[in-house]
């Protein structure tokens, strides 16, 4: 037993002390480090070894690298969902800032357009936004978004880009009451471009539709004829477009020629209308009608003072054709004037 433990105590002494073979691989290392520096020959053996190394890197490394594609896939369909989410929402933005910029757009193209259209004899335009709309037989209406605050007033007239609209009939602090022309309670006084022939024009209770009712049968009026403001009433200009004539009947019983006409102003789309202010002194101003009040009172058959009457010879023959005195002048009689009726 001790012979055979002191054999193995030397064996593993020797095999663990430096020898031969430490000097043999180092001389071989030596000699591979010289060649493949100066020729590379080992390269193409890295280079296979390596290769068939690699499926074995690869079975070693799977695990890993599925779980981070697990996880990545994950975390990308996450980020994907949040992005899409995103720029749905963008998206969304965008149509509605679109859908604005064309209403802009749009609106400011009539609004363009409405002040390209006003006269010369403006001097003061108000845009004004249609806030409510009330068309039926009965009723004409629009309410505006401006008032009294704006400068707003009673009888102000009232356009937009193609034609003449109305009046305001009612204004509060900060709305007012639009009638349009074609309601039944709305007269303007116009004249036939074409001839200048003056007449009214009344609401028929249809957005698209005027009525001219006291024209003479032989009046000289033609479908397609433009009606325009005569700038008679104290309210419209003269010369503002109006409607023009769609149809003409001739009644010979009546002595009248019905006459329909049709708006040139969008009445039932308008959003934006232009309240006016007009300059007194231009030519084509309103003339505003006379107050009854200044007109003169006349009466017939008034006493008269003598002493204005230059004395006639006497021929003792009477006012009747007989003799004696002239018969008592009858009482006076009072006509009344009529008041200038604003249409």
């Amino acid at each position: 037993m001790a012979f055979v433990g002191r054999s193995r105590h030397q064996n593993s002494s020797r095999d663990s002390a430096p020898g031969p073979r430490f000097v043999l691989f180092a001389l071989l290392s030596v000699v591979c480090l010289y060649y493949d520096q100066r020729d590379g020959w080992l390269q193409s053996l890295r280079y296979w070894l390596q290769g068939s190394v690699y499926p074995l890197q690869w079975l070693v490394d799977a695990p890993r690298v599925g779980l981070q594609n697990l996880g990545d896939a994950f975390e990308s369909r996450d980020s994907l969902r949040a992005e899409i989410a995103r720029l749905q929402q963008r998206s969304a933005e965008v149509d509605v800032k679109a859908l604005r910029l064309e209403a802009l757009e749009h609106e400011n193209a009539q609004l363009r357009a409405l002040t390209q259209a006003l006269p010369a004899l403006v001097t003061k335009h108000l845009a004004a936004e249609v806030i409510s709309v009330e068309l039926n037989p009965l009723k004409q209406r629009l309410m505006l978004n401006k008032g009294k605050r704006d400068g707003a007033f009673q009888g102000q007239a009232v356009v937009d880009a193609r034609g003449l609209l109305g009046q305001l009939t009612r204004v509060g602090p900060q709305a007012s009451e639009l009638i349009l022309l074609t309601d039944p309670e709305h007269a303007v006084p116009v004249q036939i471009a074409r001839n200048g022939l003056r007449s009214i024009a009344v609401g028929a209770g249809n957005s698209g539709e005027l009525l001219l009712p006291y024209l003479p049968v032989n009046s000289d009026v033609k479908a397609g004829d433009l009606l325009i403001t005569s700038g008679l009433g104290g309210v419209f200009p003269a010369g503002y477009p109006v409607a023009t004539v769609t149809g003409i009947k001739r009644d010979p019983v009546l002595l009248l020629t019905q006459v329909r006409a049709k708006p040139l102003a969008t009445l039932e789309r308008d959003r934006e209308t232009l309240l006016l202010w007009f300059d007194p002194t231009h030519s084509a101003a309103p003339v505003a009608p006379v107050a009854s009040d200044t007109l003169p009172q006349v009466t017939l058959g008034a006493p008269v003072d003598a002493s204005d009457i230059e004395a006639a010879p006497d021929d003792g023959v009477g006012a009747d054709g007989g003799e004696g005195e002239m018969p008592a002048a009858p009482a006076p009689v009072p006509v009344p004037v009529p008041k200038a009726v604003k249409p």
